[in-house]
């Protein structure tokens, strides 16, 4: 594995910022790859970013996660909230449907079709806070809504925060909770990953080291700019850029 400080930079850059903004990595990854050819990029290379990603938010919210050890009860709703992504991705990964979804008209149509639906999400009036409001009904919900992110092109975090909208809580904690259940998210993604290393003959170095610092630093300052970003104004501007993106997309499908 030949050491390519740009490769990883470009890869960390996508993973640390479009895993936690209501945007599409599949449709960045998509067109980088168009541009340019990666020869970085491999299962142990995505561990390590999704690793770097996950040590942020672990890191961001080590108060919050302290306290959220602590009240039982909200901790046993982040597990719930989880557990239909992972158990349907499981499902997809281990026979292979995934990568049916993974092709270039999906992302485009995904990337386009749920920014209209996060516009009108957002416009949803706010009467829920995440402290008094977050039941077993409202996480069932929401953890349903998750399951459309194993379609590429939907975003993880953008159909969270859509849920939280459309179910009435503000864009700050509709954010907080995408967060939240990113954790375990990220972890299963990983464990999934780390159990095909097993076929792999694999090649430690440097590559791995700066995947994950890099995705750390990429990750870290996007959870804390874009919680600042929420709290000041509306999703306006992804929804446009996703509508951008989509639109860049289907002019390579249909005018290439």
């Amino acid at each position: 594995m030949t050491f390519d400080f740009f490769e990883i930079l470009l890869l960390s850059a996508i993973q640390g910022i479009s895993e936690f903004i209501p945007v599409s990595s599949s449709a960045h990854l998509f067109l980088t790859s168009e541009i340019y050819n990666f020869k970085a990029q491999s299962l142990l290379t995505d561990i390590g970013l999704h690793l770097g990603s996950l040590l942020a938010i672990i890191t961001y919210f080590q108060a919050d996660l302290s306290n959220i050890f602590k009240n039982k009860n909200l901790l046993l709703l982040i597990i719930i909230g989880s557990v239909p992504v992972i158990l349907v991705g499981a499902i997809l990964y281990q026979t292979n449907i995934i990568s049916y979804l993974r092709n270039i008209e999906i992302i485009a149509w995904a990337t386009l079709i749920f920014a209209i639906i996060l516009y009108f999400a957002d416009k949803v009036e706010v009467k829920r806070k995440f402290t008094a409001k977050l039941d077993f009904r409202t996480i069932i919900i929401i953890g349903c809504f998750q399951i459309l992110a194993l379609i590429p092109g939907v975003s993880r975090s953008g159909i969270v925060i859509t849920a939280g909208r459309f179910l009435k809580f503000d864009r700050f904690d509709s954010t907080k909770i995408s967060f939240y259940l990113s954790i375990p998210v990220i972890t299963g993604a990983s464990l999934l990953g780390l159990k095909d290393l097993y076929k792999e003959t694999l090649e430690f170095n440097t590559v791995i080291l700066f995947s994950v610092f890099l995705s750390y630093i990429f990750s870290y300052f996007t959870i804390k700019y874009f919680l600042i970003f929420v709290k000041k104004f509306n999703l306006n501007l992804f929804v446009f850029y996703r509508i951008f993106l989509s639109l860049v997309l289907f002019s390579i499908i249909y005018f290439r």
